[in-house]
């Protein structure tokens, strides 16, 4: 080499790595300033390696000085420190899809929307666009006929005392033509992708047995004698719909199925429901190539048994989707537990009023608790809230109906306002799109609760709420990333990225509740706080979680319904009934190559599940199966 290419060659070495510096941080600052946390932006969903990603932040506080406010953006740091409360979020973790948040279009809505004037498109479009800066709500649940919330009752097939139409002679949808079918149509308009769920209140009432009131419309049950009429009269509804561009998604067989008492209403047991199901709506369904979902129950949470029953039913089985809760009753968790016994059949969450006037700062954080968090951690695709709109006096309802249900919006004349439903929806369906999943996030038994997902697009979404009296400072761990933020007391916030998580780091998930799998593929188990500790659980329930906290020094400790894992000095079966930690309370994390975990107690002796047969203790000198745990699986 000479000396004139000898230099020109040093020259390049010497340049490259300050052009490679000047390319790397003008594409960064691109991403920082594309990170300007606009909603345009975030929804682009742009995808890199985490590396410092940019967060969108949108907040509502119980006193309403906020509300769906978009805050600073903030960024991922690599992570460091400790937080008691800390999120951790897992992308590659995936639980079910997401087919959207909600509201119910009842007659009376529809019929207040329709009289909105020139605001009605700016309306529709505020609930119903996809496009930035919208709510984007993608699932819709409609009445077949007259709900509570309708001006007055009726069916689709309503006859003259005494009369019967069992060949649906006379049906017809002809009273929706006014409001409801012309509102449905411009919502199609604006999101076409949009999915309907139809629910009746009642079958027609010369269909019924045993009315007890308002002409028939309250009470009573479906005679076996017009079973295959009724299963007749949902084919015609759902073909008469689809003659109007409408598409029904899925049909619940009866609102309410246990409630004899609104107006209109009808009960349906549960054995009456799998009959109907098995041998009429299905058959109907099939033969009629109608492709509509059948989802059962559409009740409380109090009756878990209700949908167990009819997917439980072998030959209704195979055209049962699902099934619907409402939660005026029971507990959000029973979801979960209908999700346990089938898992193979989808869990909805389709109804959920607020009485009127609204205590804001009280329901948005019940039901963004219980609802918006609470029924996606309990496997439900869906969720949504009664119905969209109210007058100012709780109008229109049946006699008997619903004399309190506070809209989503209030419409008087061509002017809305927005109250306390439109925010707890707001806060998740502008953000969780429809095909979205949820993924894995740890909870907590006090103050911060949240849920977390992630869009086709790749963004991820956080949930989080403040159930505390006091401002709450938290943290979101992502990968090896992390940011802090403090949240005020009953306060809600979306936050909001882009860019693909990085590998996590080996150590423990401090703050996040974990489940321990044994080498059987049964669960650790606190065994009450009573016994000695097993690994013999074959389900998960409260006892076989635990809450990883951090005890210093580079150690952990395990916490089971507020009591503490002991090693018991290593001389005795392992207990969880410590109230507290101290050494023999304290645990080194390992993580061995296939990802299973081990614990080595303060004695250096390694946690075993001993063959699942007996008593865990902590005295194996060394870990092989026995002494190895998967988290979380």
């Amino acid at each position: 080499m000479n000396t004139s290419t000898y230099f020109k060659f040093m020259a390049i070495w010497i340049i490259l790595p300050a052009l490679l510096y000047s390319s790397c941080k003008k594409d960064l600052s691109n991403s920082s300033s594309n990170a300007a946390y606009a909603k345009s932006t975030i929804k682009a969903g742009k995808t890199s390696l985490a590396a410092n990603e940019g967060v969108s932040v949108w907040e509502t506080t119980a006193d309403q000085s906020q509300l769906l406010a978009q805050q600073t953006g903030i960024n991922f740091a690599a992570d460091a420190g400790t937080n008691a409360t800390t999120i951790t979020v897992d992308e590659t973790t995936t639980y079910q899809t997401i087919d959207g948040f909600g509201y119910c279009l009842t007659g009376g809505s529809a019929s207040l929307i329709n009289g909105l004037g020139a605001n009605q498109s700016t309306f529709l479009n505020e609930i119903f666009s996809t496009a930035a800066g919208h709510m984007g709500s993608s699932f819709l649940r409609i009445t077949i006929g007259a709900s509570d919330l309708s001006a007055s009752d009726f069916t689709y097939d309503d006859m003259p005392s005494g009369q019967t139409d069992v060949n649906l002679t006379n049906f017809s949808i002809s009273q929706e033509m006014t409001d409801l079918i012309p509102v449905l149509k411009k919502i199609i308009a604006i999101n076409p992708s949009v999915k309907i769920l139809a629910t009746p209140w009642t079958a027609p009432i010369w269909m019924k047995s045993n009315t007890t009131g308002n002409g028939g419309f309250t009470g009573g049950s479906l005679n076996t004698a017009y079973y295959d009429a009724y299963a007749r009269y949902f084919v015609k509804y759902i073909q008469a719909m689809a003659a109007q561009g409408i598409t029904i998604y899925a049909v619940t067989p009866q609102n309410e199925p246990l409630n004899a008492n609104n107006n209109p209403a009808m009960t349906m047991q549960s054995n009456e429901e799998a009959n109907f199901i098995k041998n009429n709506l299905g058959p109907q369904f099939a033969s009629n190539g109608i492709t509509t979902k059948i989802i059962c129950y559409d009740h409380n949470c109090d009756q878990p048994g209700y949908p167990e029953a009819v997917l439980g039913d072998a030959s209704a089985n195979p055209y049962v989707d699902g099934s619907a809760f409402h939660l005026y009753a029971g507990d959000i968790s029973a979801l979960t537990t209908v999700h346990n016994a089938y898992p193979a059949k989808n869990v909805y969450f389709t109804e959920q009023f607020i009485g009127g006037p609204s205590n804001f700062g009280g329901d948005l954080s019940w039901h963004v608790n219980n609802l918006i968090i609470g029924a996606p951690r309990n496997w439900s695709r869906v969720v949504l809230e009664w119905n969209l709109a109210a007058d100012p006096n709780y109008n229109p309802h049946t006699a008997g109906g619903c004399s309190n249900c506070l809209g989503a919006v209030t419409i008087s004349g061509n002017r809305y306002t927005r109250n306390t439903a439109y925010y707890i929806i707001a806060h998740a369906s502008e953000f969780v799109n429809a095909g979205a999943v949820r993924i894995s996030s740890n909870t907590f038994s006090s103050s911060i609760q949240n849920v977390a997902f992630k869009n086709p697009d790749g963004t991820k979404v956080v949930i989080a709420l403040n159930t505390a009296s006091s401002s709450q400072t938290f943290k979101i761990k992502w990968g090896t990333e992390s940011f802090t933020y403090t949240l005020p007391a009953g306060a809600v916030a979306t936050f909001k990225w882009a860019g693909t998580q990085s590998s996590a780091t080996s150590g423990p998930p401090i703050g996040q509740t974990i489940t321990l799998k044994g080498f059987n593929g049964d669960y650790v188990s606190g065994e009450d706080g009573t016994t000695a500790m097993t690994c013999t659980r074959t389900t998960a329930s409260t006892w076989e979680q635990f809450l990883v906290v951090d005890a210093g020094n580079g150690k952990i400790a395990l916490q089971s319904m507020g009591k503490y894992v002991s090693s018991e000095n290593g001389t005795q079966a392992i207990t969880c009934n410590r109230t507290s930690y101290s050494a023999w309370e304290e645990f080194t994390w390992g993580v061995n190559a296939d990802g299973t975990i081990t614990l080595q107690g303060n004695n250096g002796d390694y946690i075993s599940s001993e063959d699942g047969t007996q008593a865990m203790t902590c005295t194996r000198t060394s870990a092989s199966g026995w002494e190895s745990f998967g988290v979380n699986k």
